[in-house]
């Protein structure tokens, strides 16, 4: 499996087009949503214990296999991450893929679910997908090409992040109580959402993208693997925000998140990691 390094900024600038990969990695959100869909909330939906107690349904490893089929014919020298089958191949180039994020919602027939689809190279996030076809919603962005996203009523417009430069204006989104008790890390969520005006937890992808359109201002989470977050990343860059492990480094192994409008970034790091 190709490293996923710290060491280069997930900001950095690509010399490539990425243009076919990106159109590609819609495709795939096409396929994935054609299989995830018609299982949505169905009644014999078949669901299976992991054994670190998560769940995966049918239609996990259905969506995963879809994408790993076409992934096989169209890029068959790049190597493939996901949640439900592992690592294959050793290419720089990197698809990551999460099948079903959200199979909590998925199984309970609660719409809050995605299907994430990536392409890192050499470590770096460079194009990602975020299909919600239960709300009839889909946002992507690549290097260098923006981020964008096509609402229910079929308009396809470019997103930027919001322009607030105050924590005290600043709306997020904390994913769990949960996650940051058993991240230690309870007294830093209750500076921060004594900081902020406004703080609620959205959970799984939608905050993030719901950041890149400008309506938060961070999202922060613990216990995320890459197929969690790796589509995610440049989506919120490219348009204009940060994205980042809680610590500040630029990785995707470090199983946290912190996304923030770019503006707050540093602030935000400083009260989260102030004593």
């Amino acid at each position: 499996m190709t490293s996923l390094s710290p060491a280069a900024a997930f900001d950095a600038p690509f010399d490539g087009d990425l243009r076919d990969d990106l159109q590609l990695a819609l495709q795939l959100a096409d396929a994935a949503d054609a299989v995830a869909m018609p299982r949505f909330d169905s009644p014999d939906l078949d669901v299976q214990a992991k054994p670190d107690a998560s769940f995966v349904t049918d239609a996990d490893i259905a969506t995963e296999k879809a994408i790993r089929e076409i992934l096989a014919s169209e890029r068959p020298d790049d190597s493939v991450l996901g949640e439900e089958f592992g690592s294959t191949g050793e290419s720089s180039r990197q698809w990551i893929i999460d099948p079903i994020d959200g199979t909590h919602n998925y199984l309970r027939g609660i719409p809050m679910w995605s299907t994430l689809i990536a392409l890192a190279i050499d470590g770096v996030p460079r194009v990602g997908v975020v299909s919600q076809p239960a709300i009839s919603r889909r946002w992507w962005g690549a290097t260098g090409l923006g981020a964008w996203t096509i609402t229910p009523s079929g308009e396809e417009r470019r997103i930027s992040v919001s322009d607030v430069d105050d924590v005290a204006k600043a709306s997020v989104s904390f994913q769990s109580i949960e996650q940051w008790r058993d991240a230690g890390e309870l007294d830093a969520l209750t500076r921060l959402t004594d900081a902020v005006w406004r703080d609620r937890g959205y959970g799984d992808a939608w905050p993030y993208m719901l950041l890149a359109e400008g309506r938060l201002e961070l999202v922060a989470e613990f216990g995320v693997k890459e197929y969690d977050i790796a589509a995610l990343a440049p989506i919120v860059i490219e348009a204009g925000g940060s994205f980042t492990a809680y610590s500040g480094a630029h990785s995707l192994t470090e199983r946290s998140s912190l996304a923030t409008n770019g503006r707050l970034h540093d602030t935000f790091l400083d009260l989260l990691h102030t004593s």
